[in-house]
Formats: C-alpha cells, structure tokens, sequence
C-alpha cells in the first residue's frame, strides 16, 4: 500500500476491517458489504456516512484481493460494480423516503415497483457491463414514464420539476465529498440532447428522440446499457422498445463511415476535448483501452443487428463472440483480449 495513500490510510483507520478481511476472505466479506448496503434504510442525511464507510470497506477488501492475486480482473471489475448497483438503489431509496416524508411522494416505501414508481436509472458504459475499475464514475441515464409517475405524486406535485429534484438529491448524496470522501461521481449526461434536456427524460420524448435523430455513437452507447435503478421493469421495457434503433438489420455506406468516427464522437462528447494525451495514455493512447472496446462495439453495430449472438455488453464476451462466428481471426482475439485485461490490470 506504500504507492496508495488512500489505501494505507483506510488499513490505518480501520484495522479490524483489514483483519476480517484477511480472516474470512474477500468473498465472504464483499457478500456481508453488499448486504449492509441493501439493508440501508433512512433519508439522505442519515446514509450520507455510512455509504461513504461502505465504499471504503469495499475498496480496501478489493484492493487486497486484487494486489494478492486472489480474484481475477473480472471478480475485480464486478465487485466494483455490484457496489455501485447497491449504494445507487440505497441513494435513491434514501431520497425517495424524504420525498415520501414531505407528502411529496404517496406511493408506498415497498412498493414492488421501486422506490419511485415510474422512474429508472439505466447503467451505462463501464458500469453496464460490470466492468468498473477502482476511479470509474458512473454513468447513470435518468427516465421517467408518465402515466406511471404521476399517480403517485400528491395533486399539488409537478413530475417533471419533482424528478429533477429527484436526479440533483440523487447526484448529491452520492458524490459530494465529506470527511469519509464520496460514494462514485454520477454522470447524468447520457441522455437525449444533454445541453437542451433536464437531467431526467420522459420515456415518449426519448423514444421520439432516438428513432428520430439518434446518433450512431449512442446506438454504440446502449450495447453496455443495463436496467439497474428504480422502476427496472420499465426500464426493461425502454430498452426493448429501443432495440430497433441499437440493432439495425441493415446500415448504408455514409452510416458505416459514421460508426469508424464513434470513438471521437463519444469522448468528445464526454469530455468535450480531443483524443490528443501527452505521452503514454493506458485509456486513450494509440492501441489502448478505448481502441480495443470500440474495436469490438463498431464490429456490433454493424454485424449485430443480424446476429443476435454478438449483442453482450461485456469487450472480452464480445471479441469471443466475434471470434466464434468467424469475424475475428482466433489469434486476433487472442491478442486483443490478453492485451485488454493487461492494460486494465494496469490501469488499476
């Protein structure tokens, strides 16, 4: 831990933790950390601390099991993930309750629809696809279905304005940093016309949107997309109704020449900067991380809409799956997969 103040310092400051987890075992404890999570009752302010100490828990348990050699990149990856799938759903639980606290929202506390009904969070990128690493944000898209929503609003609540609120508390609890740091920094901006468009997007106007003037470079976002937050049903049934738009039978020349530019297009629309990185760059640098998964995305796009075999969120599955219906050489996906989990061990 000597290169990792971060890590030292939590091996200082929580002693017990670390003996536990080298008495019973990553596996045993990461299981007990998720169910803490899941079990968080209460409103924002009462789970602002305990959150931030669960996610400390979490990367001191996951940093040893890591540096030890006891779990894999993908063990890695998806306790990271799993993390992040529960301290969402605990942070929107925790704002839906002082939602429900103000009479704002009247919907009951277990309903089986969520906390929200109506409203679900899309996990996108990385965090879609279970592949997380130690300093990832998380990309959360936001979207709410009307007929759904407002019936369980009090009259005198407007949706959208109550949803945005919803999206702010939401973003707040989960990245402001206290003394105990910040849970996962949220990016809200996978949505239709981020600049134009509140942080949470009513089902009919995205629909609309994305069968309309998507762009290809979101058809590459979706693949990884995952019903995570909220109403899932819902949110299973937007991604299903968006299967058309991600996965095109047929594309014509201009369309294919748009996918080869997807790589600029999402970071710049991420960043809002360039692909230039001085010196050596493990994401962005010439064969790096991000040239290796949208290697594999563009492939997607063009050959998935005919073969739903290739429709897997996850870069190394979808190299296999290339590899297997004859697009990639064998050698090549060989390659490209030993060289994708060796940057990402190193990036970590």
């Amino acid at each position: 831990f000597a290169a990792s103040p971060y890590l030292f310092g939590l091996a200082r400051r929580w002693p017990e933790h670390l003996r536990a987890f080298l008495r019973d075992g990553p596996d045993v404890r990461l299981v007990e950390v998720l169910v803490r999570t899941e079990a968080m009752i209460g409103g924002a302010d009462e789970m602002k601390g305990p959150l931030r100490r669960l996610k400390g828990e979490l990367h001191l348990l996951t940093a040893l099991a890591d540096l030890g050699g006891v779990w894999d990149l993908d063990q890695v990856t998806g306790a990271l993930s799993r993390f992040a799938d529960a301290s969402a759903r605990a942070a929107l639980r925790a704002v839906a309750h002082d939602q429900r606290e103000r009479g704002k929202l009247i919907s009951a506390p277990d309903d089986p629809r969520g906390p929200i009904p109506g409203l679900f969070g899309l996990a996108m990128g990385k965090h879609g696809a279970d592949e997380l690493n130690y300093s990832s944000d998380i990309d959360i898209s936001l979207f709410w279905v009307p007929e759904v929503l407002t019936a369980v609003l009090d009259d005198s609540v407007e949706p959208q304005r109550f949803v945005d609120r919803i999206a702010h508390a939401f973003s707040t609890l989960m990245q402001d940093r206290t003394g105990d740091g910040y849970v996962f920094r949220v990016d809200l901006r996978l949505r239709p016309d981020p600049s134009s468009t509140p942080p949470v997007v009513a089902v009919p106007f995205a629909l609309t949107y994305y069968e309309g003037v998507g762009q290809n470079w979101e058809r590459a976002a979706f693949i990884k997309a995952r019903a995570m937050l909220g109403d899932e049903n819902e949110g299973r049934a937007f991604l299903q109704a968006l299967t058309p738009f991600i996965w095109r039978r047929s594309l014509d020349y201009p369309a294919i020449l748009d996918i080869q530019s997807i790589k600029r297009q999402i970071h710049v629309h991420k960043t809002g900067e360039g692909l230039e990185a001085a010196g050596a760059n493990l994401k962005l640098g010439r064969g790096g991380i991000r040239e290796i998964e949208f290697f594999a995305q563009t492939q997607q796009l063009i050959l998935g809409g005919r073969d739903s075999n290739l429709r897997t969120p996850r870069t190394v599955d979808a190299l296999a799956a290339l590899r297997d219906a004859g697009h990639v050489d064998a050698e090549v996906c060989a390659e490209l997969t030993a060289a994708y989990v060796e940057l990402r061990e190193l990036e970590h």
